[in-house]
């Protein structure tokens, strides 16, 4: 794993969770990886829908994927994205997917390293 992204993940319980998880583990990030692409595109159509429930609803499912991986920003962020749409405030929620966006690239790289 490269050391790069550090700031991205906290690579210590990332190692724990390898470690636990076991042979499991690739199948985990496979899986994190193609859901977050999923989630990516729901929050662009729910966003660009004007569907906050459903930008709270994705954004929470997202987080709590992104927690469960030790993705530390990815989670924050996420969490912000939820409470836009729980205050149904969307305004600079387009602005916030590109920042979910490029953090997530980041933990993707950190995954793939």
């Amino acid at each position: 794993m490269s050391t790069v992204q550090q700031s991205s993940v906290d690579m210590k319980a990332l190692e724990e969770l390898r470690e636990i998880m076991g042979e499991d583990f690739n199948q985990l990030i496979s899986v994190f990886i193609s859901d977050s692409l999923k989630r990516l595109s729901d929050l662009d159509t729910a966003i660009k829908n004007n569907d906050a429930a459903e930008v709270r609803a994705v954004a929470h499912s997202f987080k709590g994927s992104a927690l469960n991986l030790s993705a530390v920003a990815l989670t924050e962020l996420c969490k912000e994205l939820e409470t836009t749409g729980r205050e149904q405030q969307l305004a600079g929620a387009a602005a916030l997917l590109v920042k979910i966006e490029d953090e997530f690239a980041q933990v993707r790289r950190c995954f793939s390293a």
